[in-house]
């Protein structure tokens, strides 16, 4: 769990980084993700839309995919920030409900903490405050 400015700050620049790298040429909504395991490794992603829409991905699964690809399976914490191209980040972005769902099966509902930012401040949630009935099996 994050739970300081200085982590939290560091994981909104990673996301604003990542941001960038976003092809979002449909719904010009741009989106990064900078998500932190618990040895402290940043695994980025942003959103990459296709013609063909339900083969679109999201900022946050995109990250988290990325880590669980290279092993790592013990998550703190995710920041996210999303804008229209070209505007600043005025509001905060929250996950989407596939997000939510894949954040509930591979983190730790307790104490996985998301970041989110409008532009000026930052806020940090709990998981199981954003999804507190996930599917399971």
């Amino acid at each position: 769990m994050i739970d300081n400015y200085s982590e939290a700050k560091t994981l909104i620049n990673k996301a604003i980084e990542a941001q960038r790298f976003s092809y979002s040429p449909y719904s010009k909504f741009s989106v990064g993700a900078a998500l932190i395991t618990k040895t402290n490794k940043i695994f980025t992603g942003c959103n990459i839309e296709s013609s063909s829409f339900g083969a679109t991905i999201c900022a946050e699964r995109t990250a988290i995919f990325k880590a669980l690809s290279e092993g790592e399976n013990n998550f703190k914490s995710i920041a996210i920030v999303g804008s229209f191209r070209g505007k600043n980040i005025e509001k905060f972005c929250f996950p989407c409900g596939i997000c939510r769902q894949v954040l509930s099966e591979f983190c730790d509902k307790e104490n996985f903490s998301i970041i989110l930012f409008d532009g000026n401040d930052y806020k940090i949630i709990k998981l199981n405050d954003l999804m507190p009935f996930g599917f399971t099996l």
